[in-house]
């Protein structure tokens, strides 16, 4: 359920607010176990997305790197070597 949560920090381009917004997501979906809220909950379920990525933004904002930042590109492919040795 968790696939879509990524490391956002020490990007180059730094992380969009659509990134951070779907990390929220998956967040609150692991906490609250739903993967979309009845609409008795829906209010509560989409604040606590609002929170966590104001959350998340801030964290990343405040945050200093001793690194470069990672290229993305770079980053990806070699997400997908890793996957294809592990799933060969």
């Amino acid at each position: 359920m968790c696939r879509n949560i990524r490391t956002l920090f020490n990007f180059e381009p730094p992380a969009t607010d659509e990134e951070i917004r779907a990390s929220a997501l998956q967040f609150v979906r692991k906490l609250s176990g739903f993967a979309r809220p009845s609409k008795a909950n829906e209010a509560a379920f989409n604040h606590a997305v609002d929170e966590v990525a104001n959350a998340a933004r801030r964290l990343l904002e405040s945050m200093d790197a001793t690194r470069p930042p990672r290229d993305r590109e770079v980053e990806a492919m070699k997400a997908k070597e890793r996957a294809r040795e592990r799933f060969a």
